[in-house]
């Protein structure tokens, strides 16, 4: 199973404003840490934001940060909501195989989405940003 380019920016989003220990991060300075498209960043946090796990200060000096603590912000219910997941056609509702109607590989697919989604569950940010130090050096985040 592979998630999306979308996906991945927002873990990268979220690890970075969780590094940040409650302190503002832009999207252009996210952006340029990862060395990603401001663009593509832009999108991915107005997604996080209508989620709720983003918050934003508008105006100079404004910026994101995390709307929840890094332990609150389970990583399958992020993945669960930002990721379709829709394994093969039979999971769509063109249901362009003919054969959909008599077909186990949907139900085994079903099962095997749902085991990766329970694995991701037992695991929140909090996980992703340790150890603190590494990252921030790799991401030359001053110390909060």
């Amino acid at each position: 199973m592979q998630i999306t380019r979308f996906t991945d920016y927002a873990i990268r989003v979220l690890t970075y404003c969780a590094l940040r220990d409650g302190g503002l991060a832009t999207t252009q300075e996210i952006a340029e840490r990862y060395g990603i498209s401001t663009n593509h960043l832009v999108k991915v946090v107005q997604e996080l934001s209508r989620h709720g796990y983003l918050a934003a200060a508008r105006g100079k000096g404004g910026g994101i940060r995390l709307a929840r603590p890094p332990e609150d912000i389970n990583l399958g219910e992020l993945i669960g909501r930002l990721e379709e997941m829709e394994l093969a056609e039979c999971f769509g509702s063109g249901n362009a195989c003919r054969i959909t109607p008599a077909c186990r590989m949907a139900a085994i697919l079903a099962e095997a989405r749902a085991a990766f989604l329970a694995a991701l569950s037992r695991h929140t940010l909090a996980e992703v940003v340790q150890p603190h130090g590494a990252l921030r050096a790799l991401l030359a985040i001053p110390k909060a």
